[in-house]
């Protein structure tokens, strides 16, 4: 692997410019298919294998005037105080406001709550449904105004009016773009760490072109392959945060190679050899974790997870070769100004280079170097400190609620939730989350008042609809409400009895019963997550385990780093449990309104971590694992690896975390999430995983860290991710000629 990978870093530096050439020619090519593709297609949600995806395919083919996908807005309206809604003059009020939801752009049709029944039973309240021809992504500007326009002109004439529904815009919060400030971070980050504008633009350009190609392939191939434009935020989260650092070990090896005296291409290819394997491994390691969402059986996440296996893909690719490529073009631009002195010129003689090796082993130790002392010194102490801490901000996720967001989650001054808390107040909590029962059977609408008369005795049911059939009689829906909210526990319980007690009920009467609607939806959602859990962290962890085995030629290596795996993300999730579920710190995180977890995020979250927390174990450890079969002690080895990469690991935990911390200023509370989570996993996982508790069990093991079985080390094949191989292949004198400083700054 070492050596394939020296050969390209060479070729790409001395082929520089046909290399860039490449790339640009593969990114323009991408942006033409995508900007000529057809649209992307919008966001569909489905689970196979649930009954409420069974029952929703049974509608859209049986019964489509009920599945059809239009979006619709629920204004609520209120009558003024000591005053009935059906009072003459409120009444008259709501008859005008029905009219003129009724002349809106794209509105297909607005309900008469008198006609309809949508009145409470108190009489304060009632309800119109607008309906509009145009799902809710294509609902124009146009028809929303006239929507807000309506409500204000009724609110003006004394009638208490708020809405709810997908047509209704969702107030967005003022802000820049969080992938911006998040460049801008890490671009602060990389010229502290490099001293030097030209190193630190290179991770920068080397991302940029690696998540342009990654977003330009998903949007050419959006149509043919269904993805929409959401398929792209978590391939442009990981795709920034990996491809900037990946860049960032490359260029970090070359300069120490050059420090060592090496000439340039020499030190490019030595570069992507040694630094490359591990960027190599770490970034199959992420593609495994996120392509293997494609087990927990939902479409949206397996398409989220392979885009964004691909993106991480195409970032390893531009990291070996197009990273040497940039190097070719400013070979001692990329080092310190006081270092350029030094190196620039003439290639070393292996005098001067041995000269050069014991000038920088007498240099004072770095920070990361006396860190590493102190953990060998001390591993007991650093290792309790660490899982001690970790655990105790792990403690809030044992009261891990799962749940999926609605009207009834967002903040307390918008009008869907206002629309919401008006609606359980005047028609009771359940209203907000009815169910749907759908019968099929040659006759259905028989069936349906055997199911809905049952339905009428069962505890939990507030109120039971009429049975509506289709036009063939085959297909029957029945609405259902329950007594409590959507996200209470007993509504779940409710729908779970129901499911038992119907099932059974449809057989006997040689028919299909089948419990649906949006409620029913969520709850089969997070136990589709729930059940494909430990098969997913199961495939992940064995496929990753195997992949360091063959990194680190070691047994207990990949176990302390799964084990560590576990303590960041469980720390993690019970930091956003403190946040978005309790409502600790909402006022700085910008936290509306406190409340479950989304039900998709532990599982993506598995997936993103695990893959970064790979990412920095075989950066910092095949420095160690280096030095280690170069001759050196286990607790020497250790200190040496951070000698070398303990300042470029922090470098990319911090740049990591800044471009995901970007995130938390979207407006899509999913995002928002997902976004602090990795945040904090990325510290937890970098600052205290990789560089304190591994260490620590590092000289506690002692030489015994790195144990194998005798008889899986003579299967293995040796990858040479440390370059022992390719040192010595490199170890015989090197004939080479006057090398001048010109010709490699063109």
């Amino acid at each position: 692997m070492a050596t394939l990978l020296y050969r390209i870093g060479r070729f790409a530096f001395r082929r520089r410019g046909l290399t860039l050439l490449l790339w640009i020619l593969v990114l323009g090519g991408v942006a033409v298919a995508a900007s000529t593709a057809p649209p992307p297609p919008t966001d569909t949600f489905s689970m196979p294998g649930t009954e409420s995806q069974k029952a929703l395919d049974l509608l859209k083919d049986k019964f489509p005037a009920v599945s059809a996908d239009g979006a619709s807005a629920r204004v609520v309206v209120r009558a003024p105080a000591h005053e009935k809604i059906s009072d003459p003059a409120p009444k008259t009020k709501v008859a005008a406001l029905v009219a003129q939801l009724s002349k809106g752009p794209q509105v297909v049709g607005t309900s008469d709550p008198f006609t309809t029944g949508a009145v409470s039973k108190d009489g304060t309240t009632a309800y119109a449904i607008v309906t509009y021809k145009v799902t809710a992504l294509k609902v124009s500007d146009a028809a929303h105004k006239a929507l807000t326009k309506a409500a204000d002109d009724a609110r003006a004439q004394g009638l208490k009016v708020e809405m709810g529904g997908d047509a209704v815009p969702v107030k967005q919060d003022a802000g820049g773009s969080s992938e911006a400030i998040g460049i801008g971070i890490a671009a602060l980050i990389l010229l502290t760490t490099f001293g030097s504008l030209v190193a630190a633009g290179m991770p920068l350009i080397t991302a940029i072109m690696g998540v342009g190609i990654g977003v330009a392939s998903i949007g050419a191939l959006g149509s043919t392959l269904g993805l929409s434009t959401t398929t792209t935020t978590l391939a442009m989260m990981i795709g920034l945060a990996v491809g900037i650092d990946y860049a960032l070990f490359i260029i970090s090896r070359y300069r120490a190679e050059m420090a060592e005296g090496r000439e340039r291409q020499e030190a490019a290819g030595r570069a992507v050899g040694t630094a490359g394997s591990a960027v190599v491994f770490a970034g199959l390691t992420v593609i495994v974790a996120l392509a293997g969402l494609t087990v927990v059986n939902v479409p949206m996440l397996t398409k989220m997870g392979l885009a964004a296996a691909g993106t991480v893909a195409i970032a390893v690719l531009v990291a070996v070769t197009l990273v040497p490529a940039l190097l070719g073009f400013a070979p001692f631009k990329v080092l310190r100004r006081r270092d350029r002195k030094l190196i620039a010129g003439k290639p070393l003689s292996d005098r001067q280079r041995r000269k050069a090796e014991k000038r920088a082993a007498r240099q004072r130790p770095n920070l990361g170097a006396r860190w590493a002392s102190f953990v060998v010194r001390r591993p007991v102490l650093v290792l309790l400190f660490g899982v001690l801490s970790l655990g105790a901000v792990a403690a809030p996720a044992a009261r891990l609620e799962l749940g999926l967001p609605g009207e009834g989650t967002m903040a307390p001054d918008t009008t869907q939730r206002k629309a919401y808390d008006m609606l359980s107040d005047s028609f009771g909590p359940g209203f907000n989350g009815p169910l749907m029962i759908t019968i099929s059977a040659h006759d259905a609408k028989s069936v349906g008042k055997v199911v809905a008369t049952r339905l009428s005795h069962e505890p939990g049911v507030a109120d039971v609809g009429a049975v509506t059939p289709n036009q063939t009689g085959d297909t029957a829906i029945v609405n259902v409400v329950p007594d409590k909210g959507p996200q209470d526990d007993k509504t779940k319980q409710l729908v779970k009895n129901l499911r038992g007690d119907l099932h059974g009920l449809g057989r006997a009467n040689g028919a299909e019963v089948l419990v649906s609607g949006q409620t029913a939806m969520f709850i089969d959602f997070s136990q589709t997550l729930q059940d494909a859990l430990l098969p997913y962290l199961g495939l992940v962890v064995g496929l990753a385990f195997v992949l360091l085995i063959l990194v680190f030629r070691s047994f207990l290596v990949p176990l302390k780093a799964a084990l560590g795996f576990l303590l960041s993300v469980s720390a993690s999730l019970g930091a956003l449990v403190a946040i978005f579920q309790w409502g600790w710190f909402a006022d700085i995180v910008g936290v509306d309104q406190p409340g479950p977890i989304m039900s998709q995020l532990p599982i993506i979250m598995i997936g993103v971590v695990f893959g970064l927390a790979m990412d920095y174990e075989v950066f910092l450890v095949t420095r160690m694992r280096e030095a280690y079969v170069h001759g050196e002690s286990t607790h020497q080895a250790v200190v040496t690896g951070f000698r070398h990469g303990g300042r470029v690991v922090s470098a990319a935990a911090l740049i990591m975390t800044s471009v995901f911390s970007g995130f938390i200023m979207q407006d899509n509370v999913f995002v928002r999430m997902i976004g602090l989570g990795l945040a904090f996993a990325v510290v937890f996982d970098a600052f205290v995983v990789r560089m304190a508790i591994i260490p620590a069990l590092f000289a506690l093991l002692g030489n015994r860290a790195w144990w194998l079985p005798r008889w899986l080390d003579r299967i293995l094949p040796d990858m040479d991710v440390e370059g022992e191989k390719l040192s010595r292949r490199l170890a015989a004198p090197q004939n080479q000629g006057p090398v001048y400083e010109h010709e490699y700054s063109r």
